[in-house]
């Protein structure tokens, strides 16, 4: 590896070379920023660098070290450190052996999927040894961290300051008129203009705790055009390929977006082995998880904000990994008697949009709805319009639809709900009647279709003014005395009631 001089000091380190930090300093080093690399298998350092020197027309912006500490002296100061390890333990250990070797004002940066609540530990602790910490979503993927991820930091703003720069440089970029996603970068041919995918999100664990529910997001997205596919396929018969098409069509209007595209591609893939059929039937239908989802459904009952739908995708990935018992449940446990479906394919078709357009926007309502209450849980004030527009591009859940959310928050920061914003409202309202269709003729044929319903039942129980709780709230006072409020007293005034044991119905043995 290259001698160190004080001439090629790097501009900014990073430590964790698998995929995702690979990409990331290649997308750094094609901007024109020297990078520091370092893995603690010191043959996976060597590897990237020679595969770089072969391959990548920015390698000159390399700088590779063997140890530790051979690696953040070849920083500038004030350094700025990357972390892209696995999150929890694995990030705490690079930390503590990070903090030896570095000063007061160096930078160090978590841009792994880290719990929220452990970027605002960390940032407690290293801020009392004069050391500022940045937690920062990165969203993308491998090839979004290669080209332009959605990045989201939360930090102190003099740390943000320093690392504004290379995350503004290496972040997506977007057309500041329509907000599409500026595409077609490629090795050594950044791409140049628009609008950067990042911005300040807030202090301590602001950063990691809106990337947590972007993440909570994306698996409501994924689940409800699953459940799209899965109605076309069951109820219509619809193969593979032919529903690919319908995604591609619907990509061009109001659902344009990275997953419905993708899913386009994934439904028309032929299986290598054998091409008359579609790989995605051939593919085992348990779905794996990392638990951000988890995280976000969790913060959410914590908080007491309803993201059932959020939840939902959740449980439907842990029904799915019940593989076995599903298959032996199928042999036993029978479904409706309905016959077959009958409909007009076309306008089921267009319901069915319809019913994946209105449960998208109950799902990002929730997670809104959700960040709203965290920002007070944890003193932080966020730009829900600046948030919507970080996602255009660069992450999993980048969309045309995010310009709409955009639009809404800049019309009313005080927004108190998505669903009452003039433009979702609109939305809703025409195509309720088919997302009720749909629900009801999944009920009424046996497919399994959780998070439409459950984004149906939070837009009725949302809009509805008078709930049930009220006979819930009497029983809770009758069996533990926990009290309830009157219709006809102002909020606030509680009262209890002494239920009589005289006058219950006798009851026979």
């Amino acid at each position: 590896m290259a001698k160190k001089t004080k001439d090629n000091l790097a501009d900014v380190g990073l430590i964790g070379l698998a995929v995702m930090g690979q990409n990331l300093v290649l997308n750094m080093a094609d901007h024109g920023f020297k990078v520091a690399v370092y893995n603690r298998t010191t043959s996976k350092t060597q590897e990237f660098l020679a595969d770089a020197e072969a391959n990548e027309p920015a390698f000159p912006n390399l700088v590779g070290a063997k140890t530790l500490k051979e690696f953040v002296a070849s920083i500038a100061k004030p350094r700025k450190i990357i972390i892209l390890v696995k999150a929890g333990a694995g990030t705490d250990a690079v930390i503590d052996s990070l903090v030896p070797l570095v000063d007061k004002g160096d930078i160090i940066i978590d841009g792994g999927n880290a719990l929220w609540t452990d970027t605002i530990r960390r940032e407690k602790e290293l801020t009392a040894k004069g050391i500022e910490f940045v937690g920062s979503g990165v969203s993308g993927g491998e090839t979004g961290a290669r080209f332009g991820p959605s990045l989201m930091p939360g930090g102190s703003k003099t740390a943000w300051k320093s690392l504004m720069p290379i995350w503004k440089a290496i972040s997506a970029k977007v057309d500041k008129k329509t907000g599409a996603e500026l595409r077609g970068a490629e090795p050594g041919k950044p791409i140049k203009g628009g609008e950067a995918c990042t911005a300040y999100i807030g202090p301590d664990g602001a950063g990691h705790y809106v990337k947590m529910v972007h993440n909570g997001i994306e698996y409501i997205d994924m689940q409800l055009i699953c459940e799209a596919y899965a109605i076309m396929k069951n109820l219509l018969g619809m193969k593979a390929g032919e529903i690919g098409k319908v995604f591609e069509e619907w990509n061009k209007g109001e659902l344009s977006s990275y997953l419905i595209e993708i899913t386009a591609d994934i439904l028309q893939q032929k299986d290598p082995r054998n091409p008359r059929k579609f790989l995605v039937d051939q593919i085992l239908d348990t779905a794996g998880q990392k638990g951000t989802g988890k995280w976000t459904a969790v913060s959410s009952l914590d908080l007491g904000i309803p993201a059932n739908a959020i939840a939902e995708a959740v449980y439907a990935r842990c029904l799915s990994a019940l593989k076995e018992e599903r298959v032996s449940a199928s042999k036993l446990l029978k479904g409706p008697k309905a016959k077959k479906f009958t409909g007009g394919k076309a306008k089921t078709i267009e319901a069915i949009r319809q019913a994946l357009y209105c449960s998208k926007i109950c799902a990002y309502a929730q997670g809104f709805q959700l960040m709203t209450e965290a920002q007070v849980e944890y003193n932080w004030k966020l730009n829900f319009g600046q948030i919507a527009k970080l996602w255009r591009g660069g992450c999993i859940i980048r969309a045309r639809f995010l310009q709409k959310i955009t639009d809404a928050y800049t019309a009313d920061k005080k927004l108190q709900n998505l669903m009452l914003d003039p433009y979702f409202k609109k939305a809703i309202h025409k195509g309720q009647e088919e997302w009720r269709d749909i629900v009801s003729l999944c009920a009424k044929f046996g497919v399994s279709a959780p998070a439409f319903g459950s984004a149906l039942a939070y837009f009725d129980g949302y809009r509805s003014a008078v709930l049930p709780a009220n006979l819930l709230q009497g029983q809770r006072d009758y069996f533990g005395a926990h009290t309830y409020e009157r219709t006809d007293e102002k909020r606030g005034v509680f009262f209890h009631t002494d239920w009589p044991e005289e006058g219950r119905p006798e009851t026979k043995a």
